[in-house]
């Protein structure tokens, strides 16, 4: 069942993900695309436009226009209604152009006419470095959009000044962000009356702005009427000159003004911008070439799929923190890359919607590795939690990859333990399988406790044999010394339950016949996989050091020691555990000799070292030496007595 439930994690990160990968990356695509197309859409990628425009604060040219602010104290000093006299026009274009103005721009309508004294004293004061202010508005019918112009009196004209239209475009959300694309402009005609050359910006041309309220020079409509007074004289020297409404306190968004608008900046000034000075920004972007051109939509594609495809070739083999660091990096340098672009190409290419794109696939991806990866975790709890220790288990679950259930090569650390006698035991409860049961758990339990305690792999139970090996699934370089030391803690595990089910029989009055185990360890190369049929099949090891660990563990009675090592294990743990060689034997299906050895602890120095004599003078056939030592072995470790009278007597 394991092998069909899962593979392990790099398994699973190979063509069958891709294909999932690929036609994630298109939804999102398409998803994102057609988001895109909405109008509301817009207002995102204008907001990015604001952030980006003023992160870096454009430096202010400083020859750029001054303003001749209309405003509060102006209206005192003048003490006059709105409109205020043309006269008062004509002297204060004559003041400037006296304080040696290049050109004055008045953003003012003068399309009706007044008094004729007052609109002959305009008239007389302008000339061809002069612009005045006009009008566009558009006019939807049913049948057409139609442009309508509101120009200066062609009185005004006549004399000499230039009409420039003063129609301020907004976005979707109120927000000044674009330039004028007509030839005759406000600013634009301003350029020419101070004989500059400028070119009307492609559609679409954004504006850079450079601060809130007031960020240009600003001085009072009274006080440029007597500059000499009022100003220092190089106040006005070869600068460009903009008349027009721009008040001390500037409005605010909520409470609105007139002649007066948002900018990216009134996002963190919560102030609008005056007219004005929004004219002043369009002339410097004119003559200096600020102007930011938006993306074209084919590279605004490009840049989407250039950031899908980031996102694929990042989650391609895998997901995890790695990613997410990686993914943060990528969205980091988008929008960096993106400020780049702007700050130095003059070029504005938003990354919202490829970030967008971008943490859409990663995120999607991420969700469907890490539910593949919930799901494996359960598969591989349920699979070999009934092998493994809860905390193998865990680390198998937390990396996947040391799995290779198809069936590998391992050198293995195989044990078998099984019940000495325990068909007579069985025989003797045939009439209550209910206590039967119940002492195969019994016995079962603990012995299995302790191999999964050492970090072994129960591989099955044969009635009342288990059969467990380590070195697999997960590597363990010490897999020698804890099969070992498993069997050990067998033994010890055995003698408990002796005393547990020996207490319980005096308690009932019941003889009582301990419970004896033999055990085979043995080391060696096994194939170990998924094993079986088609239908069923488990987690396993086949292979001679199998079938020679369990030939141990049945020879183990025949040298009356409990527990049987293999010299390949008995070479690995030779170093760490008290052993003692008894002999080479032949066990059925092999036909090559094999040294034998058990473990004993606390035997005397002495004892040890006469024990090696004794079995080289056996191998060496000097049985006479044997028979002299066996007496004598058999008071120093008891436990091996019959051995020794059996070799001892073996030549006789």
């Amino acid at each position: 069942m394991i092998g069909r439930l899962f593979t392990k994690a790099s398994d699973r990160r190979k063509p069958q993900r891709r294909p999932r990968s690929v036609l994630l990356a298109l939804v999102v695509l398409a998803a994102v695309i057609g988001i895109t197309r909405l109008a509301a859409w817009s207002l995102v990628d204008d907001r990015g436009f604001d952030v980006f425009s003023t992160l870096w604060h454009a430096p202010l040219p400083a020859d750029g226009p001054v303003i001749v602010a209309i405003d509060e104290p102006s209206f005192a000093e003048i003490n006059a209604q709105w409109p205020w006299p043309r006269g008062l026009h004509a002297k204060l274009i004559r003041a400037l152009r006296a304080a040696g103005a290049k050109a004055v721009g008045l953003d003012i309508i003068f399309a009706e006419p007044t008094t004729e004294e007052e609109d002959r004293a305009f008239a007389e004061a302008l000339g061809p470095d002069v612009v005045l202010a006009g009008d566009e508005t558009l006019i939807s019918t049913a049948e057409a959009d139609q442009f309508v112009r509101t120009l200066p009196l062609d009185r005004f004209l006549a004399a000499g000044a230039r009409p420039g239209i003063a129609s301020i475009s907004l976005s979707g959300d109120g927000v000044v962000r674009s330039l004028p694309d007509i030839s005759d402009s406000f600013a634009g005609e301003l350029a020419r009356a101070a004989g500059l050359t400028v070119e009307p910006p492609a559609y679409g041309t954004l504006m850079q702005t450079f601060g809130g309220p007031r960020t240009y020079p600003t001085v009072s409509y009274y006080q440029a009427l007597d500059p000499e007074h009022f100003l220092p004289p190089e106040t006005f020297r070869d600068r460009v000159v903009i008349v027009g409404l721009s008040l001390q306190n500037a409005p605010t968004v909520a409470g609105g003004g007139a002649d007066a608008f948002s900018t990216p900046y009134t996002m963190y000034t919560g102030s609008l911008v005056a007219g004005a000075e929004i004219h002043a920004a369009i002339f410097d972007n004119l003559r200096k070439g600020f102007g930011i051109a938006a993306a074209s939509p084919e590279a605004a594609l490009l840049f989407l799929l250039c950031a899908a495809a980031a996102a694929l070739v990042l989650t391609w083999r895998g997901t995890g923190w790695p990613t997410a660091i990686g993914g943060l990096a990528v969205v980091i340098a988008m929008v960096a890359g993106s400020y780049l672009v702007l700050h130095f190409g003059r070029v504005f290419i938003s990354p919202i919607a490829p970030s967008l794109a971008f943490i859409l696939i990663t995120a999607g991806q991420s969700t469907f590795d890490y539910a593949a990866e919930r799901r494996s975790r359960r598969e591989i709890t349920r699979a070999f939690g009934q092998y493994l220790s809860p905390e193998l288990v865990e680390r198998l679950a937390q990396d996947p990859s040391h799995l290779k259930l198809g069936g590998e090569k391992r050198v293995l650390s195989i044990l078998f333990c099984d019940v000495r006698g325990f068909t007579t035991i069985a025989e003797g409860m045939k009439d209550d399988p209910e206590q039967l049961t119940q002492l195969i758990n019994r016995l079962l339990t603990p012995l299995s406790e302790v191999v999964l305690a050492h970090g072994g792999t129960i591989d099955k139970y044969i009635g009342d044999c288990i059969m467990a090996f380590w070195n697999a699934p997960l590597d363990d370089a010490l897999h020698a010394r804890h099969a070992v030391s498993a069997a050990l803690g067998m033994l010890e595990a055995i003698d408990r339950l002796n005393d547990e089910l020996h207490a319980e029989a005096e308690a009932r009055d019941e003889p009582f016949t301990p419970l004896r185990i033999g055990i085979g360890v043995n080391t060696g190369e096994c194939i170990v996989g998924n094993m079986g049929s088609t239908r069923r099949f488990d987690y396993s090891a086949l292979g001679d050091a199998v079938n020679l660990a369990s030939r141990l563990e049945g020879a183990s009675k025949l040298f009356g020691v409990p527990l049987l090592i293999g010299e390949n294990t008995a070479a690995l743990v030779a170093d760490e555990f008290p052993l003692f060689e008894l002999d080479r034997v032949t066990v059925k299906g092999r036909t090559v000799g094999t040294a034998v050895s058990t473990v004993f602890g606390g035997i005397p120095d002495d004892a040890a070292r006469l024990h090696r004599t004794f079995v080289t003078a056996f191998y060496a056939g000097d049985i006479e030496t044997c028979r002299g030592l066996a007496d004598r072995l058999s008071g120093e470790i008891p436990v091996l007595a019959d051995y020794y009278r059996q070799r001892a007597a073996a030549g006789g």
